[in-house]
């Protein structure tokens, strides 16, 4: 299955879920800057910006170049994005930059990536009850 379906199906399983819980889910441009998609609380008194990743099978996640240029206070690794029974994984920034592996190419190319090891973890599997509660009154 072609890369943007994967993503695409990650995205909309993403905010499937949200949905379900309350939240009111707005998905911004495909390959913007940033967030994939906004989560607002029912009051939009929060509002969360959230990082899409979407995998076909248990692989690392590319994070580029930089972690000083990842954004998005939440991020969701879904695995197993195409198949009738995905798997997320709810994360923080911090969580995901400290989790990050450095590479290093055949050509001195930094790259960073986040290991299974370090996103499949029992804390984060369906963890959306990290996000708060969409209903709640501030």
């Amino acid at each position: 299955m072609a890369h943007h379906l994967t993503g695409n199906a990650g995205l909309y399983h993403v905010a499937r879920e949200l949905s379900r819980l309350g939240w009111h889910v707005m998905p911004t441009t495909r390959n913007a800057r940033g967030a994939d998609l906004y989560a607002a609380s029912v009051d939009e008194r929060v509002v969360l910006p959230i990082q899409s990743k979407a995998l076909s099978k248990r692989v690392p996640v590319p994070l580029g170049g930089r972690l000083d240029t990842l954004r998005s206070q939440w991020w969701v690794v879904t695995v197993n994005a195409n198949t009738s029974v995905p798997v997320c994984y709810v994360m923080t920034l911090d969580e995901v930059k400290s989790g990050a592996h450095r590479g290093v190419n055949e050509a001195g190319k930094v790259s960073f990536w986040l290991q299974p090891k370090a996103y499949a973890l029992p804390e984060y599997l369906e963890a959306w009850h990290r996000l708060g509660d969409p209903a709640a009154q501030s």
